[in-house]
């Protein structure tokens, strides 16, 4: 996968690319493969929830290539990814599809110099770059993997990008003893000259960079610039280098060395690297260039990030604006908060009924978290209680700093360093979070204000999911409470249902169905959808069930007929679609009538599969005195019949009609196998990414062979 993305990348001309993997359980992106930009930029993209809006999420979800042109497309289209990457720079998200599934997306980057749109044979490129990474991990003899940090391949120049690598021979310098000429040359300039890579490390420095510079090579070489030198330690300096590492502009800047040499840097990037001009530069208007002028404090941690931490920070941010369920919040705080403070463990706990109760965790072992689960508020063994009760974070950096003020805390746990987060919304407690340390860790200044500021947005979140989750379970009570609880056994038929509700949103809405026994000989198989996703749509969705199942047994233009002036007198202002088949088991027919329901999908064994059109009538609710017309189908033994909703074949992107003839042709290959197997290979098929924009509903009956019942 190496390889076929770094050629994917040089193919397509993009200045770098990634591979995002789908997690086993389909619902989140891991970043596996990662060229041309540095991890530490992409470390707040590393997981990313399937529903969140950005490109490669909408790219899996709706199956199809995504482009973003410009930065002003990206701050229309994707705010907080704009709010996160403030660079020029074009994008595109291509879904990996291959043998009937989805293993994720390629995203790939282009320069800010790129035109806002990709001309057909780019999209074509792009296009087949993400099928031969597919294809390539369909070939793969061990399922793909999403490791634990994403590994950083280098864009070689060779290979395919053979007239590349000829035109950058061109500016190579030429004749005997070239490489010294060119040393010898820049040792002459009044100039110094340094090279970083795409990490940001300083690969080269001429002699007349070391003077400007203050400090010699032996001590530069290997080290990022505001790292190594503390007057380059600001957030501004390294936002520059982002942005030439990113969009790939030229940058240039001044920069003040202590006590008054102010400097011009100027960033030339490419793929290869950057390459940094500097000369001595006039002050900027207004500002003193007298000794002791202008110096900058060191950073507490010389191996910490400013703007990095910055931007992280507006990541982390607005990705917790965007958290729905509580597990949605512990997710993202393990994922994203964790490494950002290289912290290994989490305890997230909500107050309820004066105790602290452990709603998330990570990093810690069962028989640790029976002993903090369910602590009372005001217990003196850990500062959980007191950070509530005074609102004032407590940080400790060592085990015997801890035991000081609380002594048993330290038995609590085998963890070496702590920061206990109170969560509180308008004096109100909602929690404590509490990162944990294997190693003693002191806190600097800047770690205990960010982690301050942090919790305040955590606990947000965490109240607004907290009364999510409980919203959920009451809509998803009362779903379970109106769909039946299983399916009557009818002799001489193979029944199976899946009820699937949308990937976001309440869990709640009105697709049902139903099979009902008759008699020994019949039944009736019923599929329908209310208008709707909320609680007047469930409770509608049980009415239309009852006035069903009360008109049972009539023909079946009649049930519906009847059910329609049901919904007449109730006057819903919802309208609903509904598919009924009558089964004559004994007869060996089935007799449907649809309400502007999708058309159900039929295979008579030895014979080709279909999609089977019986006349509709109009939507239920639409007109009191509508009819519904029948049909007829026949049902010798084997037949499979599968309805279903149309959250199953609707989706952005995706023609409703050709989908449904393509999960019509997976029947046969199902015949020999049981109906639920069969419901998995539809809903992987029809949703491969495993994300529901809409509810489904499926139902899927069989005629047993044998004598008919009855």
């Amino acid at each position: 996968m190496d390889a076929v993305l770094a050629d994917a990348v040089r193919r397509t001309g993009a200045s770098a690319g990634g591979v995002y993997l789908l997690e086993p359980d389909a619902q989140a992106l891991g970043l596996a493969v990662l060229c041309g930009v540095p991890v530490d930029v992409a470390w707040p993209w590393r997981r990313l929830p399937l529903s969140a809006r950005v490109p490669v999420g909408d790219a899996v979800r709706e199956d199809r290539l995504v482009w973003v042109g410009s930065q002003d497309d990206m701050a229309r289209l994707y705010p907080r990814a704009a709010a996160t990457l403030p660079y020029r720079f074009a994008l595109a998200a291509a879904p990996l599809q291959g043998g009937g599934r989805c293993f994720g997306a390629l995203l790939l980057l282009w320069p800010a110099s790129h035109p806002p749109q990709a001309t057909r044979r780019e999209r074509g490129h792009i296009a087949a770059a993400a099928r031969r990474i597919a294809r390539a991990l369909e070939e793969s003899p061990a399922a793909p993997v999403v490791p634990e940090e994403p590994r950083l391949i280098p864009l070689s120049t060779t290979g395919t990008a053979g007239a590349a690598g000829a035109a950058g021979a061109a500016g190579r310098p030429h004749g005997q003893g070239a490489p010294q000429a060119a040393v010898d040359y820049l040792e002459r300039l009044p100039e110094g000259a340094v090279g970083l890579d795409l990490q940001g490390r300083i690969t080269f420095l001429a002699g007349g960079a070391e003077e400007l510079l203050g400090l010699d090579a032996d001590r530069l070489v290997g080290t990022r610039p505001w790292q190594s030198l503390p007057w380059l330690d600001d957030a501004v300096v390294e936002d520059h280098y982002r942005t030439a590492v990113i969009s790939r502009d030229p940058v240039a800047f001044t920069a003040l060395r202590p006590p008054g040499l102010w400097l011009r840097l100027q960033l030339y990037p490419d793929a290869s690297g950057i390459s940094v001009r500097i000369a001595r530069a006039a002050p900027p208007p207004g500002e003193q260039s007298a000794p002791g002028q202008g110096a900058r404090p060191v950073a507490a941690s010389p191996g910490a990030s400013s703007a990095g931490r910055l931007y992280q920070l507006v990541h982390l941010a607005a990705a917790l604006t965007e958290t729905v369920a509580v597990r949605d919040v512990v997710e993202l705080i393990a994922d994203q908060v964790l490494p950002a403070f290289g912290a290994d463990g989490l305890v997230l706990s909500a107050a309820d009924a004066g105790r602290l109760t452990i709603t998330g965790q990570h990093g810690y072992d069962r028989r640790t978290l029976e002993r903090l689960d369910g602590l009372p508020l005001d217990t003196g063994l850990t500062p959980a209680g007191t950070v509530l009760a005074t609102g004032i974070p407590s940080f400790f950096a060592t085990r015997q700093e801890l035991a000081r003020h609380h002594p048993a805390a330290p038995q609590m746990s085998d963890k070496q360093a702590w920061a206990f987060l109170p969560l509180v919304i308008s004096g109100r407690p909602v929690g404590c979070c509490i990162l944990s340390y294997d190693q003693p860790h002191a806190f600097s200044a800047d770690e205990r204000a960010v982690l301050t500021s942090l919790a305040g947005l955590i606990a947000q979140a965490l109240d607004r999911a907290r009364l999510y989750d409980a919203t959920r379970d009451l809509a998803r009570g009362l779903q379970q409470a109106l769909l039946p609880r299983g399916l009557p056994a009818v002799a001489g038929l193979e029944t199976a249902a899946r009820y699937l509700p949308a990937s976001r949103g309440l869990d709640i809405g009105g697709d049902f169905y139903d099979l009902i026994r008759i008699d020994s000989g019949s039944a009736a198989a019923v599929i329908g959808d209310v208008q709707g996703h909320n609680v007047p749509a469930a409770a509608l969705m049980g009415q239309v069930r009852t006035a069903i199942h009360a008109a049972a047994g009539a023909p079946p233009d009649r049930v519906l007929a009847r059910t329609n002036q049901v919904l007449a007198d109730l006057e819903p202002d919802l309208l609903v679609s509904c598919l009924y088949a009558h089964l004559d088991l004994a007869g060996r027919r089935a007799v449907l009538a649809s309400a502007g329901h999708p058309p159900p999908l039929l295979h008579h064994p030895g014979r080709p599969p279909q999609v089977l059109e019986p006349d509709p009538g109009p939507l239920l609710g639409v007109d009191p005195a509508a009819a519904y017309p029948c049909t007829v189908v026949p049902l010798p033994p084997g037949t499979t019949l599968a309805l279903y909703t149309d959250g199953l074949v609707e989706s952005p992107g995706t023609d409703p009609g050709a989908l449904a003839d393509s999960l019509a042709r997976r029947l046969p290959a199902h015949s020999g196998h049981g109906l639920e197997e069969l419901l998995d290979a539809l809903l992987r098929h029809a949703r491969p990414s495993a994300h529901y924009t809409d509810d489904i509903a499926l139902l899927a009956l069989r005629t047993r062979p044998g004598p008919a019942p009855g």
